[in-house]
């Protein structure tokens, strides 16, 4: 159940017709989910609490028509690959994978894999191949050490890729945990209006962040109300992952300016940027497609900066709700040593917002 669906109401934009990021036309996503074991943890043989996550920005070869993106490192501890070329060229060539900590090698290795099985060009008549592969750590719960996630779960997930998908406990949200609660994947859109045109924010993330205390929902202090619930443990540095996607027609550079908003949405619900947190959000244009073997003068279509405020706060707003979805979404889940994240008690979140008159009763 997400976050409208229980009556909280996030901002002031409507939502999409999924309230997912695929309410972006084209935008695809896919899971594997891994979970065996439980108990003590043996390092390298389990618990297994862990996954992976692919985003498609489109349907067709992503190498031969690239999409214009950005990115904004709010708190850089973190290990993404990719970053540094989508800054410099300002496109996306491959389907943005999501992972743990120490297994972004392997999810390169099978990123890698599906992209040169389906460019039999790369490496002969053509140059390399940027993969864009991020990840938080999900050690509370997975036996990280073990990298259970292969090669042919990445390339399972890209395959797995479709637009009504499960959030949650799911994927590389698997083992993940937020304000001490059970976290992991969430996503929401909202629809803008600009001049007479209708365009489309989508967000997902993944959330492993938090301290309990700071969990805030609808600008109201959850967490501080839940501060006794069971399941504390953590520091709460933790990290997070925002990708936004739009089929605005933006300039990479503009888009480097809406990946900055995610961060809005994020300080929203209590996320303050710990030291040794990773804070970093990607965002992605479908309105303009930028051809791999293309030698004549582009015409990129782009909004002028003027227009971009709704835009900006849609992105924020669908953000927000995520973060709220990815928890409201997640089941309770135990793992290594007996930890345990609860999921957060929808009836509790709602007691409290009728409380403060978030919620009318």
């Amino acid at each position: 159940m997400k976050a409208q669906d229980l009556g909280i109401k996030i901002g002031v934009f409507e939502c999409g017709k999924r309230n997912k990021i695929s309410d972006v036309k084209g935008v695809k996503v896919g899971h594997v989910t891994l979970i065996r074991g439980k108990g003590k943890l043996i390092p390298g043989k389990g618990p297994v609490r862990t996954g992976v996550t692919v985003i498609l920005p489109h349907e067709g070869n992503i190498y031969k028509e690239k999409v214009l993106g950005g990115a904004f490192v709010m708190n850089g501890y973190s290990k993404p690959v990719g970053l540094v070329q989508l800054w410099e060229l300002g496109t996306i060539e491959t389907p943005i994978v999501l992972t743990n900590t120490l297994s972004i090698g392997t999810a390169v290795d099978g990123l890698l894999d599906y992209v040169l099985s389906e460019n039999e060009d790369i490496g002969v008549t053509t140059g390399s191949v940027n993969p864009l592969v991020l990840e938080c750590n999900d050690s509370y719960l997975n036996d990280i050490r073990g990298r259970h996630v292969k090669r042919e779960h990445v390339v399972e997930a890209i395959k797995n890729a479709k637009e009504d998908f499960e959030e949650g406990a799911v994927g590389s949200g698997t083992g993940m945990s937020a304000f001490e609660f059970k976290g992991g994947i969430g996503s929401s859109s909202r629809i803008v209006k600009i001049e007479g045109r209708s365009y489309t924010i989508g967000a997902l993330v993944m959330t492993n962040f938090g301290k309990r205390e700071d969990l805030t929902i609808a600008g109201v202090p959850v967490g501080l109300e839940l501060k006794h619930w069971p399941g504390r443990g953590g520091d709460g540095k933790g990290s997070i992952i925002m990708i936004i996607a739009t089929d605005a027609p933006l300039t990479s550079r503009q888009l480097n300016r809406l990946a900055k908003r995610a961060v809005v949405g994020l300080a929203r619900t209590g996320g303050y940027a710990y030291n040794g947190s990773g804070d970093i959000a990607v965002a992605f244009s479908t309105a303009n497609k930028i051809k791999h073997y293309e030698k004549d003068i582009m015409e990129i279509k782009a909004l002028p900066d003027s227009l971009l405020s709704p835009l900006f706060k849609a992105a924020a707003e669908a953000v927000e709700e995520a973060i709220i979805n990815s928890l409201l979404e997640a089941k309770t889940m135990d793992g290594r040593d007996n930890h345990i994240r609860y999921a957060l008690p929808q009836d509790e979140v709602v007691r409290i917002l009728k409380k403060y008159g978030r919620i009318e009763e």
